[in-house]
């Protein structure tokens, strides 16, 4: 979603996808960032990567004013739709590098499912520059678990059979090296949440749909990938629904601001 011209694009056509079928992320983030972190009340957080507004609401629904940082128009717009009824949201067109918010604007600066997108040194350096001192920072992710039932197995493996690059693009999620080098050094903390959703099997379409790593529906491998994902769905739904869990980790702290970052 951020980083060259090709990140910012892949989502252009997934947007309405990603807004109705994504998971959410668990509301007690904000409060425990906001103890560990010793925000101030009303804290303002920009989110860099803000897709559709997903991550931003647990941070609106804990009274903070969010400031979403979006490159990709369609799902900015996706995003001022979903949040129209939180006056303390507003959005801009920006990137994690350039992000076109004034210097020392953020008491927080979050990024949730994109930081792997990210040119990670000069992402490092805009955070520096556009948060309060001490530069306070969380990166989230919500990773699907992809063991422990034939479901979450199945789905993993269907993934790595159809997915244009997905290996490589999971492979690089809550990367700890990067993670370390975003902070300034080993001095970031994590907090792990449980977060499963349960999917009736249109909404089982449309959030493999939001991926940016399956073919989309006019590639000749689709129509075998739907049907995989039709049997593992009847295989293992109740009630005409199916689990996917995630596990939403977040690594937080303040970065380490050294002198070649100003």
């Amino acid at each position: 979603m951020i980083a060259g011209p090709v990140s910012t694009e892949r989502f252009t056509d997934r947007a309405a996808s990603y807004a109705r079928a994504r998971p959410g992320y668990p509301d007690a983030i904000a409060p425990m960032l906001a103890r560990e972190l010793a925000l101030p009340a009303g804290a303002v957080v920009a989110d860099l990567g803000s897709g559709t507004g997903l991550s931003c609401e647990p941070f609106l629904r804990a009274g903070f004013a969010v400031i979403g940082v979006e490159p990709n128009d369609a799902m900015r717009a996706a995003g001022d739709r979903q949040l129209a009824a939180y006056p303390r949201f507003r959005s801009v067109a920006g990137t994690a590098e350039a992000t076109t918010l004034p210097d020392a604007s953020a008491d927080l600066v979050i990024a949730a499912q994109a930081f792997h997108w990210f040119d990670v040194s000069r992402a490092r350096a805009e955070v520096l520059r556009i948060a309060k001192r001490p530069a306070r920072a969380a990166l989230i992710w919500n990773d699907r678990i992809a063991t422990g039932s034939p479901f979450a197995e199945g789905y993993e493996q269907l993934l790595l059979d159809f997915g244009i690059d997905y290996a490589k693009i999971r492979h690089r999620h809550a990367h700890e090296a990067s993670v370390t080098e975003f902070f300034g050094g080993p001095v970031w903390r994590e907090q792990r949440f449980a977060n499963p959703t349960e999917l009736d099997w249109d909404t089982l379409v449309e959030r493999l749909n939001s991926a940016s790593y399956v073919p989309k529906p006019d590639a000749p491998t689709y129509a075998p990938m739907l049907a995989r994902l039709r049997e593992l769905f009847d295989a293992g739904q109740r009630d005409g629904r199916i689990v996917m869990a995630y596990d939403t980790r977040v690594f937080f702290g303040a970065l380490i601001a050294c002198i070649v970052d100003g």
